[in-house]
C-alpha cells in the first residue's frame, strides 16, 4: 500500500470513530436537557430571580482579627532555636510464638 493510501485509510477510519461515539452514548433524547422546558420556561417568567440578600456589599468582619492575620502573614514568628530535635519512633515489639 502507498503512503497517500494508507494515510487516507488512517484519516477515514478516525473520522468515523468521532461519529460512532456521539452514536454509542445511547442517549434517548436530543440533548442531555431535554424535559426541561417547563422549568426553563418558569425560570424564564421570574420577575427577580436574585436573593434580596445579593445586594448586601457590605462584608461583615472584625477588623482587629483582619490586622492580626495580615501581620502576622507579613512577620512569620521565629522558628524556635532547639539545639536537639527528639523524634518518636516507638519501640521495638518482639513477636513470641
Amino acid at each position: 500500500m502507498s503512503r497517500n493510501k494508507l494515510l487516507l485509510v488512517v484519516l477515514c477510519t478516525g473520522l468515523l470513530t468521532g461519529c460512532a461515539a456521539d452514536y454509542l452514548n445511547n442517549y434517548d433524547s436530543v440533548t442531555l436537557a431535554a424535559g426541561d422546558s417547563q422549568k426553563f420556561n418558569s425560570l424564564l417568567q421570574t420577575v427577580d430571580p436574585y436573593n434580596p440578600a445579593s445586594n448586601n456589599t457590605r462584608i461583615e468582619g472584625d477588623g482587629a482579627r483582619g490586622v492580626a492575620v495580615i501581620q502576622k502573614y507579613r512577620y512569620p514568628p521565629a522558628a524556635p532555636s532547639g539545639g536537639n530535635v527528639t523524634v518518636n519512633v516507638g519501640t521495638p515489639t518482639s513477636s513470641t510464638n
